[in-house]
Parts: structure tokens; sequence; C-alpha cells
């Protein structure tokens, strides 16, 4: 009997760590949970980049199965095309005429092209947004002359663009020995407080529209936004092609009592040629089936339509993983 018992007990052990053991294992090509990181580098904290970046690491984490994503603050587009070429991230935000200079080596990126470059899709047009003191009596680009100019962060973007705009008026600020505008190198926030200050007569706050940085100015002084003549918007527009047309509506910030013309280009989502097409399909696929959620981080969201997903890349090849996604919602062939 107690021979019989024991061989019970035996029994009743094996079966349960059985049972156990087959609770924890796999099946081959069962899901191992493999979680894949992605970095996505923005652009400063008062800007668009940075909020809309944090609202697409958040989608992609919770409703991407096996993305964990996180975004990162950075001094913006031409700094943001250093990281992906050194891979230090995975997705970047980018202004057009960066990621068309990064990709042939040009301009700040000479002898280094980088033809691992490639496009997502489309985001909303970058503005460029010149701001005055209303008191500096400065009225065109052309009076910057001799004025002091924040012309956006070292590494951004927004420099790009404020070299590309003020050579058009013969205007320099970025070669000491032949500038005619003195330039201070900062970001939004602290070219806010340079014009509240009056430690500067203008800023370029090239980006989406409206922009937290500039409300933030004219809650504390007067300000104006400066018009580019008809002749001087076609000039950029002929030197520059993936620059276009664009009006800021009156009213869009305090005291801006008509409309500001201006020239404008597409912001992009870029990312590396060497991830895998499954990835940027599966990223592709949750900015576009969640588009509401981005809404909520940046009201300049609203202007990311699948319609527009190649809008303003160039010569930039776009990612087969966002091809696939785009070809199989009907909007390319």
């Amino acid at each position: 009997m107690r021979k019989i018992l024991c061989l019970i007990m035996v029994i009743a052990i094996t079966l349960a760590m059985s049972g156990c053991g087959s609770q924890g294992a796999q099946a081959p090509g069962q899901d191992t949970g493999k979680v894949e990181k992605v970095n996505i580098a923005t652009g400063t904290t008062s800007g668009a980049y940075y909020p809309i970046g944090n609202a697409m690491a958040k989608i992609w984490t919770d409703k991407v199965p096996g993305i964990k994503a996180s975004a990162q603050s950075t001094e913006a587009s031409a700094a943001n095309m250093n990281f992906l070429q050194q891979k230090e991230v995975d997705v970047a935000f980018t202004m057009a005429n960066v990621a068309v200079y990064a990709y042939e080596g040009q301009d700040t990126f000479t002898g280094r092209p980088n033809k691992d470059l490639r496009g997502m899709t489309f985001l909303y047009p970058n503005v460029t947004q010149i701001v005055v003191r209303k008191d500096s009596g400065i009225n065109s680009i052309k009076d910057l002359q001799g004025k002091r100019f924040a012309p956006g962060a070292t590494g951004s973007g927004t420099v790009t663009n404020s070299k590309e705009v003020l050579d058009s008026y013969g205007l320099n600020f970025w070669d000491k020995d032949n500038s005619n505008v003195k330039a201070d190198y900062v970001g939004f926030t602290e070219a806010s407080e340079l014009l509240k200050n009056k430690q500067a007569d203008a800023a370029n706050f090239s980006g989406a529209m409206p922009l937290a940085a500039i409300m933030d100015v004219s809650n504390s002084i007067d300000i104006k936004l400066i018009s580019l003549e008809p002749e001087m918007i076609k000039a950029i527009i002929d030197k520059y092609p993936f620059y276009y047309e664009y009006v800021i509506p009156k009213g869009t910030y305090k005291g801006q009592e008509e409309d500001v013309h201006t020239v404008a280009l597409a912001n992009l989502l870029v990312t590396r040629a060497d991830l895998s097409e499954d990835l940027i399909y599966k990223l592709t696929k949750g900015i576009y089936e969640n588009l509401p959620d981005l809404l909520t981080a940046h009201a300049i969201t609203s202007n990311i339509k699948k319609e527009d997903s190649s809008k303003g890349m160039g010569p930039l090849p776009l990612h087969p993983g966002s091809i696939k996604y785009f070809k199989e919602i009907g909007v390319m062939k």
C-alpha cells in the first residue's frame, strides 16, 4: 500500500512539473514578444517637431505591436541628418531642403552625401516666419542690414532657411568676413527672449503655424511679421525650387492685422535605407491610422494627408516600406 501511494505521488509530481513546463514553452514560429526600439530625432522643445514626435512615439508604442518608440529633442533638421547618417537614430524630422542637401552632399554636407537616406512621408508646410519688434523700424527683409538677427540654432534647418532667404536680398550673416547682418545662433526659446529684452531686432521662426514661440513673444511685446515682396518670392523659388509661396492669414498671431506673404517648403519624416520594409511599413501605417492622436499634439498635423505622401521629396527616394503602405491604400501605383 505504501509503495502504491509513493508511486501515485511520483506520478502526480511528474505531471505537475510537465504541466508547468508546457505553459512556459513556445512552439516553433510562435511570437517571442521581441520588441523593436525606434529612436526619433525631433527638434527643440519650443518648436512643432518635438510635441509631434512625442505623439508619434506614443502611437507607435501603444498601437503598433512589437514597437517601443522614444522621441528626443535635438537642434532639428541638419543635426538630425547627421544622427541618421551616424545611425544614432532611426527616424527623423527635417525640412525638405536640408534632406536634399544631405542626400546629395551639398551645403554643410559637402563631401559626405548620404545616399542611404530615405523618405517616409510628407508632414506639413514649414513656413518662413520673420518676426521683428514693432518698434524696430524694419519693414522689409532688406532692412535687416546692420541689425541684430537670430537666424536659428546652429545645426538647424532654420539657419539654412535664413541663409537662402537673406542671400536673395544680398544679405549675409554666416561669413564673418563679408557679413552685413549681426547673427545670434540660438533656438526659438532663446530667440523669443532676445526679442523681448531688446537684444535682437528680428528672428526667423521657420516652422509650423501657429508657432508657440511666436505666440509667446506676441503676448509680451508688440511684434510684426515681415512680408516678402512678390519679386523676391519669385527669385527665391526660381533659385530654390523646393520653396513655394505661402500666406499667413491675418489674425494668426496677436496684433497681426493683415495677411503676410512669405515662402514655405515641406517638412518631411525620413529614415534609413537599412531598416526593414516591414518595420517602416508598420510605422507608416501607424501614423495614417491614428492621425487624430497627432492632431492633439499640434493643429498643423491637419495638413498630413495620404494624397500628399510623397510631396516635397525631390530626389529623395521613398523607403520601400512606405511605398508598400501607400500602394496598399491606393495613393501610389
